[in-house]
């Protein structure tokens, strides 16, 4: 009798701990999120600035020293002409020009900063320039992320580039101090008909790496038009993030 009145309980605290459980569980489901969770746009809807690389070596045509019929500013023109109509729906996008300008110079220019429907905006700026002077790529990154305020909120990045930096700078050093002072910094760097050589004895494709290894993105390489319009798609479009580690798309 005493071992059945045990039994019958210990049943009842298992029966209620289970209720209590399950109960806690419904009321937790039906909570209203955090105001941090309902301030935190989603990964498709950040602010992205695009620095775009208007170096005198955009005004090539070589693929692999094999001529092609277009140079290759014509062809990321194309590229962005496919892809911003439907990336500027959802997300502000800014435009960071780099090369043009006085004659062999590090010249870096805002060009817009992150405004709603901006594919035209952005367009007409692209077409009317003429490639030329030096790649001051980290300090447009600098200037960038500045535009985005990077230190409190979130955004991206997209780089696209035919070269390394040739102003003195370092883009892997500059991707480590974005990474500790970020509040959840993208930068991507789309690599167009680059091969990882020095045009001028300066960075390697290793520091273009790095800056996006540091800060959670992609390092594009595009070979073609087709290529850079994927990898165009991946970071502007929708963003893939990666909080572990990079993804590298090569071709």
């Amino acid at each position: 009798m005493v071992v059945k009145f045990a039994r019958n309980r210990l049943a009842t605290r298992v029966s209620f701990r289970l209720g209590f459980m399950v109960l806690a569980g419904l009321l937790t489901s039906t909570l209203p999120a955090s105001s941090e969770e309902e301030k935190k746009p989603s990964p498709c809807t950040e602010d992205a600035m695009i620095v775009f690389d208007a170096s005198g070596s955009m005004s090539g045509n070589q693929t692999l020293g094999i001529p092609n019929s277009r140079a290759r500013i014509d062809e990321v023109r194309s590229a962005l002409a496919q892809v911003l109509p439907t990336a500027t729906q959802h997300r502000r996008v800014g435009l960071i020009t780099y090369g043009p300008g006085p004659y062999n110079q590090c010249n870096v220019k805002l060009d817009l900063k992150p405004t709603p429907d901006a594919a035209n905006l952005i367009m007409s700026v692209v077409n009317a320039l003429v490639p030329a002077g030096k790649t001051p790529l980290t300090s447009a990154v600098e200037q960038a992320a500045e535009v985005l305020s990077y230190r409190s909120k979130p955004g991206v990045i997209v780089v696209v580039t035919d070269g390394e930096e040739t102003c003195g700078r370092s883009p892997c050093e500059l991707g480590k101090q974005l990474h500790l002072l970020a509040d959840q910094l993208t930068v991507h760097v789309i690599a167009f008909r680059y091969e990882g050589y020095s045009w001028t004895g300066g960075n390697s494709v290793l520091d273009l790496m790095c800056l996006a290894d540091e800060n959670h993105g992609l390092y594009a390489k595009a070979n073609s038009e087709e290529d850079l319009v994927d990898a165009l798609e991946k970071t502007l479009d929708c963003p893939m993030i990666s909080e572990a580690s990079p993804t590298r798309l090569t071709r």
